[in-house]
């Protein structure tokens, strides 16, 4: 079941992610779009990243984190790989 979220272009689907909150028509989840703002890309380039999404869905799911912080942080923090199953390549780079 597909719930509106009060932002137009976020949505939650008990069917997709566990019903974490996604961008409407996508499986792409709020906390990407985050974790990807927070690694110093700005809001205007992530769409050329992910090519799918547009500005305003992007600048969406932003506002949507800056309203529901704890929600997204958490989110983030279950979807984390533990620092001890990361290669060591990888994770020195």
């Amino acid at each position: 079941m597909t719930t509106a979220t009060g932002h137009p272009y976020i949505v939650s689907d008990d069917q997709i992610l566990g019903g974490e909150p996604i961008i409407r028509g996508t499986r792409t989840p709020v906390r990407a779009i985050v974790e990807t703002w927070r690694m110093g890309v700005a809001a205007e380039e992530i769409p050329n990243g992910l090519p799918h999404l547009t500005l305003a869905q992007v600048f969406d799911a932003l506002s949507y984190y800056s309203d529901h912080q704890e929600e997204i942080n958490a989110a983030i923090e279950r979807n984390r790989i533990p620092d001890d199953r990361i290669d060591p390549l990888v994770a020195n780079r």
